[in-house]
């Protein structure tokens, strides 16, 4: 119904923005994080997510697309409600949970306020099938071309090209992905480099 709107940070309060638009003011729940890179007067666009109850109409709000994405995929998890959604994108961001997910990363999830170990164990068990390693590489890359360094960029791709591998050679998206995470990963390694430290993590 509203895909996003644009207008000025009037207040902030706790998991609330109030944005100023076409001289009305919008009531807008948001991920803590999101919320502390605001500051009063500054324009900003907000993509939204209108949430219909018997008794209430709630506008949850991101600062990115990718953002309202993913709180959308936990909203098809069983047991899972827009407050809780919103708890976990304010304990982890889109690319952590992401990652979390593809690494059977139980404990990283359980730090998302309001979740424990069973939960953790739903979301990987419920999302692991719509998350690609591909795709979440591909977003990572996305991310570090517009943050980081060219070389930093470059130690992404490396590590991205030897997680293929990995999955080429026959071991799966989450194995991999464990592999390459735990290599202190340096401009000047090459990605046979990276394969091969990553293969000596698999076999111990």
């Amino acid at each position: 119904m509203i895909a996003y709107i644009k207008g000025h940070v009037a207040a902030t309060g706790e998991e609330k923005l109030v944005l100023e638009a076409g001289n009305m003011g919008y009531n807008i729940l948001m991920p803590v994080s999101s919320l502390e890179s605001l500051h009063k007067g500054q324009e900003v666009k907000i993509y939204t997510h209108l949430n219909v109850r018997e008794d209430a109409m709630q506008l949850f709000g991101f600062l990115t697309e990718d953002d309202l994405e993913t709180f959308r995929l936990l909203l098809g998890v069983n047991g899972i409600g827009p407050k809780a959604a919103l708890g976990i994108l304010s304990g982890l961001s889109a690319d952590e949970l992401r990652f979390a997910i593809l690494a059977d990363d139980v404990k990283t999830l359980s730090k998302a306020p309001g979740i424990g170990k069973k939960t953790a164990q739903k979301l990987i068990l419920e999302l692991k099938d719509k998350i690609s390693l591909e795709d979440a590489f591909e977003r990572k890359r996305e991310q570090v071309s517009q943050e980081i360094l060219p070389a930093e960029h470059d130690q992404m791709d490396a590590g991205k090209e030897a997680a293929e591998a990995l999955t080429a050679l026959g071991y799966s998206g989450s194995e991999a992905l464990r592999a390459v995470k735990q290599i202190a990963v340096t401009p000047d390694m090459s990605v046979e480099t990276i394969l091969k430290l990553a293969l000596k993590n698999m076999s111990i």
